[in-house]
């Protein structure tokens, strides 16, 4: 009789796994399908950095010594308008990707 390692090990010797084991997966531009993007109206932006602690991407910094101080990673910004729906001013637009020229 044959324990449940040993038949387990019979089952897999019948399988034949062609390539690698674990794959690397990279980064890619994922904001190349963004059918909305954020527009800041710098003038009327506080610096909070409420914005940037609610990007469920980490995609926004914040600069306080700048006076374009949000700095959003459009490459990988996927347009869900989290950052404008949280920002205590609402001085972050969501705006149709194919007006932005």
């Amino acid at each position: 009789m044959l324990n449940q390692q040993e038949q387990h090990t019979k089952k897999l010797q019948k399988c034949r796994v062609l390539g690698p084991c674990a794959v690397e997966f990279a980064a890619a531009n994922t904001g190349s399908w963004r059918l909305e993007r954020p527009i800041v109206r710098f003038n009327e932006c506080i610096k909070c950095g409420t914005c940037q602690r609610f990007c469920p991407a980490d995609l926004i910094t914040i600069d306080k010594g700048k006076k374009e101080c949000v700095d959003i990673d459009m490459n990988y910004c996927k347009g869900c308008g989290i950052c404008a729906n949280e920002c205590p001013k609402k001085c972050i637009d969501m705006v149709d990707e194919r007006s932005v020229g």
